[in-house]
């Protein structure tokens, strides 16, 4: 098979900053499951060879050296990549996934849900009593802030100055758009981070076990097998993972919802198809747009043979408008049965935190679709700029209770 030339204008951060990619990704899949991209990187776009990329081994998450040290020096963030889960292959993976599974499996999700309706209620409230809602700013973030510090065991006096550092730090994962300004917030984010979460060890190391995720971390410490730098920059990835997913998921499926409303009409009449509309926004406009892969060893794709060391960018957002897979792959349809999409990745690095992203946003939703009339917008909404990932900075609405 000839493979597409070159088109720079179709590269993998080009098109997850741009409103509305989705016309570019179609015209990709035309193209067949594979285009060349800027720098000899390789853009998968099919359902089926996006799906099984995702799960094949020869592909690894972790870019080379090579590229990490062009794009963030030799400072922290360097070492903080190497260090997350999402970087690691087993057996140090398999280690951390487990760890990080115990706070955030199904089980706990589940003793959450009445804690997260009644802090939904509570930003609601605030919101409606002023007449004006920010979907982002004033639910989609601190919502899932929140909850991520509670799991962690930050105490609340702390969010802030942590959440600041932490958003800081998340530029780490915008390397096409690093500035040498947000190269000096990360290198003095990072230590301060690391300071502060030794000290809430320090502070907890006489309560190992418990609900947290700091009291957990003793309990692992007893069998020597979690060092504190696993531990904090894995617990680091977990905050900006936990809010940077929802906040993307509820503020695009809300847009979605704005712009079609007669499936926003439909959930107001059936408030049972709530999480299956979840799942539809997660594949009508997912929040992850691409991952990122390095060929470990040649791998053949659609009849081309991608050398060893080559890029490989898995659009999960093309993947899941393919018709081949979804019928009227361009609509949104909150009834959709089966949904197989790929919107929290799949494979060794399958999103660790879906449990609890579903089920925040699936009370988020309840709540915006049974308490929330929307008067119109407030201003205009502000779409956010980022190589992988798609969500909204602002999305104001003039609201009333219903």
């Amino acid at each position: 098979m000839q493979a597409d030339t070159a088109r720079p204008h179709l590269s993998a951060a080009f098109l997850a900053t741009q409103d509305d990619p989705y016309p570019a990704y179609a015209e990709l899949r035309a193209r067949g499951p594979l285009s060349r991209a800027e720098l000899g990187q390789w853009l998968v776009t099919g359902h089926s060879t996006v799906s099984t990329l995702l799960r094949d081994n020869r592909l690894e998450s972790r870019m080379p050296a090579e590229y990490t040290r062009l794009t963030l020096g030799d400072g922290p963030g360097v070492e903080f990549l190497n260090r997350i889960v999402l970087t690691r292959t087993p057996p140090d993976h398999t280690r951390l996934r487990r760890f990080i599974g115990r706070a955030l499996g199904t089980p706990v999700v589940r003793r959450l849900t009445g804690h997260i309706g009644r802090a939904a209620d509570e930003l609601l409230t605030t919101a409606l009593d002023r007449g004006r809602l920010d979907v982002v700013t004033d639910l989609a973030v601190p919502l899932p802030v929140g909850v991520v510090c509670d799991l962690i065991g930050i105490p609340v006096a702390d969010r802030p100055d942590v959440l600041t550092r932490v958003i800081s730090l998340a530029k780490v994962f915008d390397a096409a758009n690093l500035t040498p300004a947000d190269l000096r917030d990360i290198n003095v984010a990072l230590p301060w981070l690391h300071d502060y979460l030794g000290d809430l060890l320090s502070s907890r190391q006489d309560q190992p076990g418990g609900p947290t995720l700091a009291g957990m971390y003793w309990e692992e410490k007893a069998t020597d097998r979690l060092a504190v730098e696993d531990f904090a920059d894995n617990m680091l990835f977990l905050f900006h993972a936990g809010f940077e997913t929802t906040m993307g998921l509820v503020s695009n499926g809300f847009a979605a919802l704005l712009a079609h409303p007669d499936q926003l009409r439909r959930l107001r009449d059936e408030p049972a198809l709530v999480p299956s509309a979840v799942e539809e926004f997660l594949r009508y406009d997912a929040p992850i747009q691409n991952v990122i892969r390095v060929a470990r060893e040649p791998v053949e794709v659609a009849g081309v043979k991608i050398r060893a060391g080559r890029t490989v960018l898995l659009l999960l957002g093309a993947a899941n408008r393919d018709g081949v897979v979804f019928a009227d792959a361009e609509r949104l349809d909150v009834t959709r049965n089966p949904n197989p999409h790929l919107g929290f990745g799949g494979g060794l690095h399958h999103c660790l935190g879906t449990a609890l992203a579903r089920l925040m946003s699936v009370v988020v939703f309840e709540r915006l679709v049974g308490a929330v009339e929307v008067l119109g917008p407030a201003a205009p909404p502000v779409r956010r700029r980022h190589a992988s990932l798609r969500s909204y900075d602002h999305l104001p609405l003039a609201v009333r209770a219903r």
